[in-house]
């Protein structure tokens, strides 16, 4: 019988291939661009959806909010986005980046690793402000850029510099500087963040500068006076001994072995005297690990305060400057987030957060979440993340009044004045204040403050200011409530 002679499935398909290829090729009708932007097209990363979203080159290593600017560190590159619509407004090829300033006065250093120099940018142009052809390391804060330049494995300078300055402010020696401070950040002797997961550890963004710093140099820990560049100690650790620097205080931690267990002793010591101001046993700062009780981490905490756990197993706030201690904690309960106003902890039955205010020690506000809830404290906001259904909630840290409610799987990237930058792989998306899902878990409500008032209850919208660094003695931050 013979074969027939029609075309097949295979044979009109491709058939029908060639002519589109043909009608595309002539200009006639081009059908790819429009099955493009099907494909390629992205669904909200958030319910409510944010203001903008947009998809980058690649992962985020770090995002902030710099001014008008979202700054955006990847890999090999780093761009800025308006705020406003999140459109690109420049690209730089660099191996690190990091913000210094905020606001208007706000710039980014960007440079490439295992080469000198770096370059200080204008966040809303990409233009180059200041050049600098030998800095080996480079520390960012709000008020301050340092960096660190060596002539010598023995021989460098430290330097700081305004944000936008052209001239240094000072400049210090040190008699070198660790092997491992390279590029943007690198690590100094001071505290480390409680973290969570779901939220970003530079989600606060840059932080104004300690009044003493801590520079690790061959085993020893060169203390600088921020303000005058002057070095303060030059101090060697004992054998048992890890130092930190912390609210204007060097710490001396001790860790002795005995019985199987850790003992611990902490002293906060006059930087300039070496005299003992303060001392605590039996706080364990988590710096050590069970070998031995050889400490290898920095203490936890943030800015003036260090969080550690008592004898009896309950977790504490202390202030690095004097000592005193400023929340203990009941049993079972956890401390999520600190800074030196105020701690996040999650309550005994593992069922709810607490807003407690570190001044007073009065607890400001009490949210129902889950067991798995995570938070952070910034400037602007205390962020709560909940599984389950997944969410992300930004907080007036003071009442528990909701800013931002999120039904999302997102991070949460950086946090602003007025908003919230969310990411998920590539896609990155900003969404304001005044944004709010409700109670969409049933879970009982948003947080209510001590007087029993929910979220924004004027309905203003507003904002709250700024929680800027409370000083050494947190005299900054001890004013009475009005009315109280």
């Amino acid at each position: 019988m013979a074969k027939g002679s029609g075309l097949g499935v295979r044979g009109w398909l491709l058939l029908a291939l060639t002519a589109v290829v043909v009608l595309a090729a002539t200009g006639v009708w081009n059908p790819f661009p429009g099955v493009w932007d099907w494909v390629n097209r992205r669904s909200p990363i958030s319910e409510p959806d944010v203001l903008w979203q947009q998809r980058i080159g690649g992962t985020p290593r770090s995002v902030t909010i710099a001014g008008q600017t979202v700054v955006v560190e990847q890999r090999t590159r780093v761009e800025a986005r308006s705020l406003a619509n999140g459109s690109q407004l420049w690209e730089r090829k660099a191996d690190w980046s990091a913000v210094a300033g905020g606001g208007a006065e706000a710039v980014v250093a960007v440079g490439r690793l295992l080469v000198k120099g770096y370059e200080v940018l204008d966040p809303g142009t990409g233009a180059t402000r200041r050049r600098d052809n030998d800095a080996v390391a480079v520390w960012t804060y709000r008020n301050l850029l340092l960096d660190a330049r060596c002539v010598e494995a023995t021989d460098c300078t430290l330097s700081a510099w305004e944000p936008r300055g052209t001239a240094p402010l000072w400049t210090a020696f040190l008699p070198g500087v660790s092997s491992g401070l390279l590029a943007d950040n690198p690590n100094l002797l001071d505290s480390r963040r409680l973290t969570s997961a779901r939220i970003h550890g530079q989600v606060a963004g840059p932080e104004a500068v300690p009044a003493l710093l801590g520079f690790p140099v061959d085993g020893r820990v060169h203390v600088v006076d921020t303000a005058t560049g002057r070095v303060l100690q030059d101090v060697e650790p004992g054998r048992d001994e890890r130092l930190a620097v912390i609210g204007g205080r060097l710490l001396r931690i001790v860790a002795r072995s005995q019985d199987g267990n850790c003992y611990f002793t902490i002293s906060g010591r006059d930087a300039v005297t070496g005299q003992e101001i303060w001392q605590r046993s039996g706080l364990n700062l988590r710096t050590a690990d069970s070998a031995g009780c050889v400490q290898r981490e920095d203490p936890y905490g943030a800015r003036n305060v260090l969080v550690g756990v008592a004898p009896d197993g309950r977790e504490a706030v202390i202030d690095g400057y004097d000592g005193r201690l400023l929340l203990a904690t009941e049993n079972s309960e956890r401390v999520l987030a600190v800074d030196d106003r105020y701690a996040v902890v999650r309550t005994a039955g593992r069922d709810g957060l607490s807003g407690r205010e570190l001044s007073s020690g009065q607890v400001r506000w009490n949210r129902p979440a889950g067991e798995k809830a995570g938070a952070a404290l910034t400037p602007y906001a205390a962020v709560v993340t909940e599984e389950k259904p997944n969410r992300l909630v930004a907080l007036d840290p003071r009442t528990g009044r909701e800013l931002l409610g999120l039904r999302t799987s997102a991070n949460a990237l950086a946090v602003g004045p007025a908003g919230m930058v969310i990411g998920e792989g590539r896609e990155i998306g900003y969404i304001r204040f005044g944004t709010t899902t409700g109670d969409p878990a049933g879970d009982g409500g948003p947080a209510r403050d001590r007087d029993g008032n929910g979220p924004d209850p004027a309905g203003t919208g507003g904002v709250p200011g700024p929680q800027g660094s409370c000083g050494p003695k947190n005299e900054l931050c001890s004013a009475p409530d009005s009315g109280k």
